[in-house]
């Protein structure tokens, strides 16, 4: 039997739907279906992820209440959800395991393929002068979201050189820069820029010429970076 176009249609939106009517109830099965199958908790449970910023400070992908457990076993205080809070399976779940362990959760939403906003640097230097040692940062795997904080981490809070710093957004952590994720690197390559043509301190850039400009620092790496797809991939001019 052939299925209509229109049908198909439904069964998608009906698909979009579920982890939504699956987070109405909460109860535990579709706390850990939502984990497992819709954010894709399977693959974490073989592949987490994990690696060590600092002494005290590493990252990873999303945690399942095993991985909470096996933290707080080895003295992690503070995990930094960078998912933000959302009804969900994996957020309850990591909210319940954080509680049961002792672990303090803080939540933090940030993008991975937008500009970093001004309120997103300041808030999450605020957040490293804060929260209790050893911790874990994470998004949803790990790549880009942690690679963002992390590199901040690293830069901000450990005093790091920002060459050092970056290594924190490579693909060994799963991070593309060619991709709109690249709006990241774009955003510490553009103070680095700015601090070699004429120093200036990093959070002054940010919260003066950087908070002015940042819509054209973003229409300048979207103009550049699809640019490059067409003429490279599509066209493939010489």
């Amino acid at each position: 039997m052939k299925i209509s176009k229109k049908s198909k249609k439904a069964r998608s939106r009906l698909w979009r739907r579920l982890p939504e009517s699956w987070q109405i109830s909460l109860t535990p099965l579709a706390r850990h279906l939502d984990l497992m199958l819709v954010d894709h908790g399977f693959i974490r449970s073989i592949y987490f992820n994990l690696h060590p910023i600092s002494d005290k400070m590493w990252r990873s992908a999303q945690p399942s209440p095993t991985h909470v457990r096996r933290l707080a076993r080895n003295g992690v205080k503070t995990i930094i959800n960078l998912r933000g809070v959302n009804a969900s399976g994996h957020y309850e779940l990591e909210k319940e395991a954080c509680e049961k362990h002792g672990v303090n959760l803080v939540s933090f939403a940030v993008s991975s393929r937008d500009m970093p906003k001004v309120e997103w640097i300041t808030g999450l230097r605020d957040i490293f002068n804060e929260i209790e040692y050893p911790a874990v940062l994470h998004c949803k795997s790990g790549a880009d979201r942690a690679g963002l904080v992390a590199t901040l981490f690293a830069f901000v809070h450990e005093g790091r050189e920002l060459n050092d710093a970056l290594g924190q957004m490579s693909i060994r952590y799963g991070h593309i820069k060619q991709a709109k994720t690249g709006l990241i690197d774009h955003f510490f390559l553009s103070y680095k820029k700015r601090n070699e043509e004429s120093p200036i301190e990093f959070f002054e850039w940010v919260e003066g010429e950087y908070a002015s400009s940042r819509l054209e620092l973003k229409e300048e790496f979207m103009t550049r970076g699809w640019a490059s797809v067409l003429v490279d991939t599509i066209l493939r001019r010489e």
